[in-house]
């Protein structure tokens, strides 16, 4: 039977999701040209290195505290609604294939440790990146697993704080942890990777009244 993990607020929980929206309406900004951007989910029309302005100032701030040897590589940023809601519905169904005993409440709960239900998801609005640490050569360092492994494959190693990962790979969370935090920045404890600024899970995390970013349309 699949488990949630302890302590872990989830992003579906109404404690995330009942939080308003202020929208601050900042504009979504190019991340290219500003920090190092991998292309392994680049879709034509460039969304997924589009960030809200906010986050990508933060973001640089974070890389200046980097030490030497060490920058911070944009896996995605921007994602659009029907590309949020096909990732959710299909990790979904095969949460439903594995564990056949799921109710419908639990799978969506389950599913959110992974992906974010479309209603709630930062990456809509331009407030989440899913990150790694990379050298000045563009090679990643080791980080316990890969961008974007699921609880499944991972066998629990995404989550940040998860234990059975190598001293190394535990020294790197925690660097990526001591230059994003800093600048503003709170973590999916389900996902090493996802950061966030200004969003609800923000919200929840800081104990700020109201997220800053709402889901956004990207510019045709």
């Amino acid at each position: 039977m699949w488990q949630s993990p302890n302590d872990v607020v989830l992003i579906s929980d109404p404690r995330v999701t009942g939080i308003p929206v202020q929208e601050s309406g900042e504009p979504l900004t190019d991340v290219r040209g500003r920090l190092r951007v991998d292309t392994r989910l680049a879709d034509d029309a460039g969304a997924y290195a589009h960030l809200r302005s906010g986050l990508l100032d933060r973001l640089e701030r974070a890389e200046r505290r980097l030490p030497d040897g060490y920058h911070l590589l944009i896996v995605e940023g921007y994602r659009p609604i029907a590309t949020q809601r096909r990732i959710f519905d299909a990790y979904r169904a095969g949460l439903h294939t594995t564990f056949p005993e799921m109710s419908p409440d639990e799978s969506y709960v389950a599913a959110s440790r992974y992906v974010s239900p479309v209603e709630v998801a930062p990456h809509t609005a331009g407030a989440a990146v899913d990150l790694t640490l990379c050298d000045p050569d563009g090679v990643e360092y080791d980080m316990g697993t890969q961008v974007n492994d699921n609880p499944e494959q991972s066998d629990g190693a995404c989550y940040t704080a998860a234990p059975g990962i190598s001293g190394d790979a535990r020294a790197h969370r925690k660097l990526l942890a001591s230059v994003l935090e800093p600048a503003g920045l709170v973590n999916y404890p389900t996902e090493w990777w996802h950061w966030s600024y200004g969003d609800r899970y923000w919200a929840m995390a800081t104990q700020s009244p109201n997220a800053r970013y709402g889901p956004v349309a990207f510019p045709a």
